[in-house]
């Protein structure tokens, strides 16, 4: 027999790295305790998108999830399962902010934590190749959870500031006399349209950076040109809501205030949210001309 027949069987005998197959029995298992203690604060946070329209986005983050790694099906049954030696320090520390929210009764980081544990049990049982092939799907997760109120009402009112300010700006850019008083804008024809906190544009901006963090995976196989698309979400959303500002005004001043009490205020979302798409949309094409 010759030493390479010899090195072929050696080689054959080996053991091999990969663990077999994850047993139904420990899937369930960990199925449950996860729901054990994740349910009260899943609960919580459906209850959050379903009271507050701001974050009713979140019904389609954890499908679009699932179905970002359904669409890897076919890659992950070819990827052999091994232990990932960093899951298990992920995963405690995924429990150690779960304990650690819920001490302080901090929902943000209990939230959080438990998509790390998703994360970081992923990690453990697949191994890092497995994971590789789904890690946007647990980064895609984060965006079901509402901005903390810390840093929400210290970014809201700078956001009302530029906002009117630069809103005001095209006001009298095209004409239109007006006053600005911090966030209030006082037009010619005594009627005064204030940018309230709900006007800020932050909240809005958590589902378009949803959008373009999404847009940017499945569009852009470029790493730099992906990154460009999904910051580039933040002052396109900026935009967006200046823009709804400035056509608020604009209806108001030159039509009626009904219309930019009662029209235009109900299809403000709807105005943002086109406006940004559109732009993402542009954007990503620009992007993809090199790539083809």
């Amino acid at each position: 027999m010759s030493d390479q027949s010899l090195n072929s069987t050696a080689n054959n005998n080996a053991p091999s790295e990969s663990t077999p197959a994850i047993p139904l029995w420990q899937i369930l298992v960990l199925v449950a305790a996860f729901l054990i203690l994740y349910l009260p604060i899943l609960i919580d946070l459906v209850s959050d998108w379903y009271h507050d329209p701001n974050y009713g986005h979140g019904f389609l983050i954890i499908p679009v999830s699932a179905w970002l790694i359904w669409k890897k099906r076919a890659v992950l049954k070819t990827i052999p399962l091994e232990t990932g030696k960093w899951g298990l320090p992920v995963t405690i520390a995924s429990l150690a902010l779960f304990i650690v929210g819920t001490a302080g009764a901090e929902f943000f980081t209990t939230r959080v934590s438990m998509v790390g544990l998703l994360f970081g049990i992923t990690l453990y049982l697949a191994g890092p190749r497995f994971l590789r092939e789904i890690w946007f799907a647990f980064f895609f997760l984060l965006f079901m959870i509402p901005v903390p109120y810390i840093i929400y009402y210290s970014a809201t009112f700078p956001l009302q500031l530029l906002g009117s300010k630069i809103a005001a700006g095209v006001l009298g850019v095209i004409g239109i006399p007006h006053l600005r008083q911090g966030n209030i804008i006082h037009l010619s024809n005594n009627y005064s349209l204030e940018v309230a906190e709900a006007c800020s544009g932050l909240r809005s901006l958590v589902t378009l950076l949803a959008l373009g963090a999404l847009l940017s995976y499945l569009t852009l196989k470029t790493k730099w040109k992906a990154m460009t698309l999904f910051l580039a979400t933040i002052p396109i959303a900026i935009a967006a809501n200046i823009f709804r500002i400035t056509v608020t005004a604009i209806g108001a001043y030159g039509i009626s205030r009904k219309i930019a009490e009662d029209f235009l205020h109900e299809l403000s979302g709807t105005i943002v949210f086109m406006f940004s798409l559109i732009c993402l949309l542009i954007l990503s094409s620009i992007l993809r001309v090199r790539e083809k």
